[in-house]
Formats: structure tokens, C-alpha cells, sequence
């Protein structure tokens, strides 16, 4: 993994230096959160992504443009991958909304933290980075997870429809593979962690509008207290969380950032438990120890080869960049909301 020396945390943010396991760890603890808050607000799940995003926007524009008058203007061509990803992301909060409401928030998040087995083998297809063998391995495991999780092999399972709510889970995790391959690319500036989030952000806030009224369960006019709820939502998630993530991990060993992949799905199992009362069968609960079993072998299999490839590339690696393909990118944004929700 690159020295401290060459990733500099960005001016901005101080209090992320020296204390990054502290800033990741809130940061996890934070999107922890998310699907919960999307239950509270009673909001429809088109709802809960448009302002999830809007209500972002305003502190998010703020940074990026903090960014850009201390280290210069992002060029279109710098700026089209995080635009890109945001389309992913729409899709993705949409149908994780719908997964809440199917399957609960607790394995409505860990349905969708797949994305950490996902991720290598779309590199590995598309970038033509091999994943190990623990992520190839884990692949059958999370399956059998998630078969679990969907009921059909009980009767009685947890959730209004547990089979639906896993499908759209899945869902959600396909689309967080194309928004996390997307935001890495239009993300190599560590110094810019704001930029590229509101980018990504604003159109997925413009695509999850038309898409809520091609759907039909878009209200643009949020009443109390659902909106307190969304703004909630937006400033610890979306804005909080998201930063102390991107702007922390890249800076830890990476044998520490495979265990704070599972805070996130595992604290919104326990959350959803104490504050809704979600109690899912003995074999869904089975699924989701499986799934997170997975995620956690998957995850250290990145860490230890990102460690690896990047090792040789330390000493030419320049101030402000990113690891190269292949690297730690992919497996710090894999935190990012259940890893997102998104």
C-alpha cells in the first residue's frame, strides 16, 4: 500500500490526519444508518433517492467548489466517469429502497454488499484484473447466502416478500458495481474526495426524478416529518459518511479495511433488530452470516494482492494519486454506503 508520505490528505480536511482508523470507523458506523433512516421517513423508494441526493447537494457543491479555487477547475474529460457513475448510483438507491421495503433493513443491506464480490470479477472481465482465489471461492458462498435470505426454501420467511426484496438487492448491488468502477476512474485526485461525489450525486439526484414519475411514486413536495428524515439521510450518508470513507481508507493498512467492510451491513442488521424489531428466520439469518463471511474473504483477497501490486509502485507513485488499476481504489470505495447503498 503507498506510504503516508505519498497520500497526502488533502487540505480541507486535517482532522482526517493521523487519525484515519477513527474517520473510518464513524464513517461506517454512519452509512450504517442509511437504510434505516430510508424506513423511518416512511418515504416511497424514488423518494427516498431524489432527496437523498438533493438535500446533498448544497454542502456538496460547497466543497467541490473549495476544491476547485485551491487546486484549479476539473476539466470535462476529468469529470465525465464520476458523471457517468451516477447513473449507476440512481439505480442503484432505487432498488435498494425497494429491497428495504421488501426484505427489512438488515438484509436489505447485506443483499446488496454482494458488490465486494461483484467488483473484482467485472475488473477481472472488463480490466482484465484476475481476481484471487478466496474472491472465485467466496462466489458460491455468497450465492448460498443469498438463496437464504430470498425464503424460498421455508415458509414464514422474514419480510413482505422476501423472494422480490432479494432480487431487488441483488439488483442493487449490480448497479453499486458500475458506480464504484465509474467513481474510482473519475476519482484518481485524492486531494478533490467532494468533487467527483457531487458530480455523481447531481445526476443520480436528476435520473432518480424521472424515474420516479416513469414509476409513478415520486412526491417532489416531501412532507414533516419525512423530510427531517431525508435531510438526516442526506448529511450523515450521503455527505458525512461518504467523505470520512473516501478520504480515510485510501490511508489504512488494508488487512484493517476488510473488517470495517462488514460494520456497515452487520451494524444495519442490529440497528433494523433494536429500532424496528426486524426478526428474520434462523435460515435467512444463516444467509446473511454466510454472505457476510464471504464479503469478508473477498475483500481481504483484494486487500492482500492491492498490498502486493502496489508495493513496486511506491516510490514512483506521484502526490495526490490514486494506486493504479487493480489497487486499493476499488477496495476503498467498496465501503461506500453498505458499501450504498448507495
Amino acid at each position: 500500500m503507498l506510504g503516508r508520505s505519498v497520500l497526502r490528505p488533502p487540505r480541507g480536511l486535517p482532522s482526517v490526519q493521523g487519525n484515519e482508523r477513527a474517520c473510518a470507523l464513524l464513517g461506517a458506523m454512519t452509512i450504517a444508518f442509511s437504510s434505516i433512516l430510508v424506513r423511518l421517513s416512511h418515504a416511497s423508494p424514488s423518494t427516498a433517492a431524489i432527496f437523498r441526493c438533493a438535500y446533498a447537494l448544497p454542502v456538496l457543491g460547497w466543497l467541490a467548489r473549495r476544491e476547485d479555487r485551491r487546486l484549479g477547475s476539473r476539466s470535462w474529460r476529468d469529470r465525465r466517469a464520476a458523471v457517468a457513475s451516477g447513473v449507476f448510483f440512481a439505480a442503484d438507491l432505487i432498488l435498494w429502497h425497494h429491497s428495504i421495503g421488501d426484505v427489512g433493513a438488515g438484509l436489505a443491506t447485506v443483499l446488496a454488499n454482494i458488490q465486494v464480490v461483484l467488483v473484482p470479477l467485472v475488473a477481472w472481465a472488463l480490466l482484465s484484473e484476475p481476481p484471487g482465489r478466496r474472491v472465485l471461492l467466496s462466489l458460491p458462498v455468497a450465492l448460498l447466502g443469498v438463496l437464504l435470505i430470498s425464503g424460498v426454501l421455508e415458509h414464514g420467511a422474514f419480510g413482505r416478500d422476501p423472494t422480490r426484496g432479494t432480487l431487488f438487492g441483488l439488483g442493487a448491488g449490480v448497479a453499486y458495481v458500475g458506480f464504484l468502477l465509474l467513481l474510482r476512474h473519475g476519482g484518481t485526485d485524492l486531494r478533490r474526495p467532494a468533487g467527483p461525489l457531487f458530480d455523481a450525486t447531481a445526476t443520480a439526484a436528476v435520473l432518480c426524478v424521472i424515474a420516479g414519475v416513469v414509476i409513478g411514486d415520486a412526491h417532489l413536495v416531501p412532507s414533516w416529518p419525512s423530510a427531517g428524515w431525508l435531510v438526516t439521510l442526506a448529511l450523515s450518508s450521503q455527505v458525512l459518511g461518504w467523505l470520512l470513507i473516501t478520504a480515510s481508507l485510501p490511508r489504512l493498512p488494508a488487512a484493517l479495511t476488510s473488517v470495517l467492510l462488514t460494520v456497515q451491513p452487520v451494524g444495519s442488521v442490529a440497528l433494523a433488530a433494536l429500532i424496528f424489531g426486524e426478526s428474520p428466520s434462523p435460515l435467512q439469518i444463516a444467509g446473511a452470516i454466510l454472505v457476510l463471511a464471504a464479503l469478508l474473504a473477498a475483500s481481504r483477497s483484494r486487500a492482500a494482492r492491492a498490498a502486493v501490486s502496489e508495493r513496486p509502485a511506491t516510490a514512483a507513485a506521484q502526490p495526490g494519486l490514486a494506486p493504479p488499476p487493480g489497487g486499493f481504489r476499488v477496495e476503498a470505495l467498496g465501503l461506500s454506503e453498505r458499501s450504498e447503498s448507495g
